[in-house]
């Protein structure tokens, strides 16, 4: 059970904020108290390296620089804006929100918390960010960073995402926001997981907080707080057909709600034990669409990693043969120019996909 903040935790907390003012990275979400623009980088940010995600934040602010612009966007222009960061529910669910809020606020981020949250997307992390950096609500954040950095300096060894741990640190980080001061706090915290307390390797000798830190004092920081072993992380063959007819190329679109929902793709399937890319792709192609297609020849396997799985693609080059194909299994599909094939949001190993293509004689006029 972690006891109330002691009091030199509490005695702490003005040079962790004097420590941030000093060595705080200069990100360009940082320059700003525009609520919009500290929720793009939010939105961003989760489960996404800073570095990653900093070019995103500023081309996306370039083409949507408003609440109002994002609302009234194609959603084929916010998937291609956010193409590569991942989790794209993120971004479908953020158009969402924006066009709640300019029906329901007039295009202002409301400060209320209870505004805020009922918007599509938002959760608890997400809201006490925004809404304490922007409009200086005393809200704490708590993020797998601030997790880190509570359990190490109360050296929770148990894990911190687990109750009755998880909503204990969550009471600790209330504790310890000082009033009025929640820009400053959350962030400082933020940015002591990222730049000192590293999950592994941590930099002990530059924290600010190290005096009161009950981890350092045990002699193992890195120990806290507890890990969970990782299942093994699966492994898939799949089969991808470029189908081609004339100047033509087929993709499919990804079903909503689904992983990488909305993206646009070429079309292919897992290979059952046993079976062929080339038999593999008869199959899907016929199950998913109703397309007949001849294998002309082969591109460089592709191998790509998601959060919980891995992939390796085997694309085809294929030549049209049979009618038009049919939409199946909730799937839309489009036959569409090769030269324009870049302004289709796509998953990134299609995009490595598109990128052998570009080299090879002839794919202009889309020879396969």
């Amino acid at each position: 059970m972690i006891a109330s903040p002691r009091a030199d935790l509490l005695a702490a907390v003005p040079t962790l904020h004097a420590w941030y003012r000093a060595h705080a990275r200069d990100l360009p979400w940082r320059r700003t108290r525009d609520p919009y623009a500290i929720w793009v980088s939010e939105v961003m940010c989760q489960q996404t390296r800073v570095a990653a995600a900093t070019p995103y934040y500023q081309r996306w602010l370039a083409a949507l620089p408003t609440v109002e612009a994002l609302a009234d966007a194609d959603d084929r222009e916010v998937l291609v804006l956010w193409e590569g960061l991942g989790y794209y529910s993120r971004a479908r669910n953020f158009q969402r929100a924006a066009r709640e809020v300019v029906a329901r606020f007039g295009g202002r981020v409301p400060e209320a918390l209870t505004d805020f949250r009922a918007l599509p997307g938002v959760g608890a992390y997400t809201a006490a960010a925004v809404l304490s950096i922007a409009f200086g609500a005393d809200l704490a954040v708590v993020d797998g960073n601030v997790r880190r950095v509570l359990a190490r300096l109360t050296a929770l060894a148990a894990d911190p995402r687990r109750a009755p741990h998880a909503g204990e640190l969550e009471a600790l980080a209330t504790a310890l926001l000082p009033p009025g001061r929640a820009a400053v706090h959350n962030q400082a915290v933020m940015e002591l997981g990222a730049l000192c307390c590293l999950p592994r390797s941590p930099r002990c000798g530059a924290c600010p907080l190290a005096a009161v830190c009950r981890a350092r004092q045990a002699g193992d920081p890195e120990a806290y707080p507890a890990r969970q072993a990782r299942a093994p992380v699966p492994h898939y063959p799949v089969a991808v057909g470029i189908v081609v007819d004339g100047g033509r190329v087929f993709l499919g679109q990804r079903p909503y709600g689904g992983l990488l929902g909305g993206l646009w793709e070429f079309p292919g399937g897992k290979l059952e034990p046993g079976e062929s890319p080339e038999a593999a792709l008869a199959r899907e192609l016929k199950e998913e669409f109703g397309l007949a297609a001849e294998v002309t020849g082969a591109l460089a396997p592709v191998p790509h990693a998601y959060s919980h799985f891995r992939v390796t693609l085997f694309p085809r080059l294929c030549r049209f043969r049979g009618r038009d194909p049919r939409a199946g299994e909730g799937r839309t599909w489009q036959w569409v120019a090769a030269g324009e094939l870049g302004a289709y949001p796509m998953p990134r190993a299609n995009r490595k996909i598109l990128e052998q293509l570009a080299q090879r004689p002839g794919w202009a006029g889309a020879d396969p």
